[in-house]
């Protein structure tokens, strides 16, 4: 499943539940208000059904002023003049109705009841008109009176000439008739039969607390209205995740573009192309702080592969350099081998210049296989001696080497204050010995080669400069390679192997320090170490 498909069902999914949820509480809030009204309807509907029930069963009304009670007939006779009256069950007799409407019909009827006597309240404490009086009782409203022991003495429909729903079923055990309790009761029931109809109904004891007043309104109009928002609410849900979706998916089919081109250009990558590029950079969104750390690590890869081409390149170069540099000895000595071989050991004179020679480039092999083995000790990170080191001692007895070895050179010697560094001794003295063995081998004779030591507020450092022709600016970069000669027409044996600055720059890197060439006339070489702990100057507080 792609990353986009689960972005958009995770985004459906949660919109789709707030929906559902809110759709929840508006039908279930809805139909509690419904229900609500519907048993307001029930308890003022109460009032004139009673009256109803009562005249219908020959008792009299305990309340004055109730609504036109037809008189009971077994078809249910219309009545002299007005309007139609309300549709009954079949019974056995029923009363007349007065005021010009047709009366009801009941499954008993004793005599004909008392007209009401006019005068009294209604159900609200006012004389409403006649019209008024019969809006109380919803269409489709059952009735019926039950007497103590839970008998039905009579029952009516006020269906107002239209079709009367089917009976509702009602339970047995009522305040009043057949059940404890003097309270009004509220429940729900239905019909029975194929047509079967929804009602609310209210269970109410007579007042004398010898029987019950039961009123159920159908629940046709409250079901349907509840039908008909359960579908316009899953019709507008359906529409809404069908437009969200939509919506979602070119969103993030746009916002999620940038990955397609980071998968495309990771592939090219992958085929070899370390130039390519993310376009999408924009830090301002997180797909586009994923494309600058992309690039950022493209570059560092790249600059990588490239340092590790260089540093391959490096290899070659110094084995083969090491190759040549090692063949010659080798070759002088087993030259001077062979002339053992044809006569020399007979002339003893002769014998004595090849055993010099022999000796002389077995000397200088072994200088330079001495110098390749601490060059891989150093690249290795083999430890060095950690002692402290009087920096300008070592330059003092560097200095007076160098003029025992070439008299006819001048050196001079400039120490600032005595510096103390930590670190190994003899390589220390190696590093100076080379750079000024460096600067005697690349000036004329009469070129002087000055030695500086000293200290700033965090590193010792020492300089060694010579008024010579000075280093091109091209060969200052390789200059500290293994075997790199800036002047490649000198010979070996006047320009040496190319090795004693490549020892200088891993001896200073193996203390934590660093060498390089500082510009102006002549050559100068810079060699900054860290001071040690105990020579370093305090801040003042």
């Amino acid at each position: 499943m792609t990353l986009r498909l689960r972005l958009l069902l995770l985004l459906v999914g949660i919109v789709a539940t707030g929906l559902l949820v809110s759709d929840l509480v508006t039908y279930t809030s809805i139909r509690s208000f419904l229900t609500t009204r519907v048993d307001q309807q029930l308890q003022v509907a109460t009032y004139p059904v009673e009256r109803a029930l009562l005249s219908s069963a020959g008792l009299t009304p305990q309340v004055p002023f109730a609504p036109p009670i037809p008189q009971a007939s077994g078809a249910g006779t219309s009545g002299t003049s007005g309007t139609s009256g309300t549709s009954g069950t079949s019974g056995t007799s029923g009363t007349s109705g007065t005021s010009g409407t047709s009366g009801t019909s009941g499954t008993s009827s004793p005599a004909t009841p008392a007209t009401p006597t006019r005068g009294g309240l209604g159900a609200f404490g006012t004389a409403p008109r006649s019209a008024d009086r019969e809006s109380l009782v919803p269409p489709g409203t059952y009735g019926e009176l039950r007497s103590a022991d839970g008998k039905v003495v009579t029952h009516v429909f006020f269906s107002y000439g239209g079709k009367a729903p089917s009976e509702p079923v009602i339970p047995g055990d009522l305040p009043g008739s057949g059940g404890g309790g003097s309270q009004t009761v509220y429940f729900s029931t239905t019909s029975t039969g194929s047509d079967a109809v929804g009602y609310r109904a209210v269970a109410s004891p007579l007042r004398d607390g010898e029987g019950t007043v039961v009123v159920a309104v159908p629940l046709t109009d409250l079901n349907s209205t509840l039908e008909r928002l359960l579908v316009v609410e899953l019709v507008v849900t359906l529409i809404i995740l069908i437009i969200l979706a939509l919506v979602s998916w070119l969103m993030v089919r746009r916002d999620l573009r940038p990955l397609d081109e980071m998968a495309e250009t990771a592939g090219n990558i992958a085929a070899g192309d370390l130039s390519q590029r993310v376009a999408y950079t924009d830090e301002a969104t997180e797909v586009g702080q994923l494309g600058v750390a992309f690039n950022s690590m493209i570059a560092d890869i790249e600059e990588a592969f490239a340092a590790r081409a260089a540093s391959e390149d490096r290899l070659r170069r110094f084995l083969a350099d090491a190759s040549h540099e090692l063949r010659t000895p080798l070759t002088s000595i087993l030259g001077y081998a062979e002339l053992f071989d044809l006569g020399v050991r007979d002339r003893p004179a002769d014998l004595a210049t090849s055993m010099r020679h022999i000796q002389h480039e077995a000397a200088r092999m072994g200088t330079l296989v001495d110098d390749l083995f601490l060059l891989a000790q150093l690249d290795h990170e083999r430890p060095l001696a950690q002692e402290p080191v009087e920096l300008d001692a070592v330059a003092e007895v560097a200095v007076d080497a160098a003029r025992v070895s070439t008299p006819e050179r001048r050196f001079t010697l400039e120490i600032e204050r005595p510096v103390r560094v930590t670190g190994d001794e003899l390589r220390l003295r190696q590093v100076v010995d080379n750079l000024l063995v460096n600067a005697v081998e690349h000036t004329p004779d009469t070129v002087t080669v000055s030695l500086r030591v000293g200290q700033d507020d965090t590193s010792a450092y020492v300089e060694v400069h010579d008024d010579g022709p000075g280093i091109p600016e091209a060969d200052r970069r390789r200059i500290f390679e293994p075997f790199f000669r800036s002047d490649p027409s000198r010979s070996r044996s006047t320009g040496g192997a190319g090795l004693g600055l490549a020892i200088v720059s891993a001896v200073v890197a193996a203390h934590h320090g660093s060498v390089r060439v500082l510009d102006g006339p002549g050559a100068t070489f810079r060699v900054e170490l860290p001071l040690d702990g105990a020579n370093r100057p305090t801040e003042a507080v």
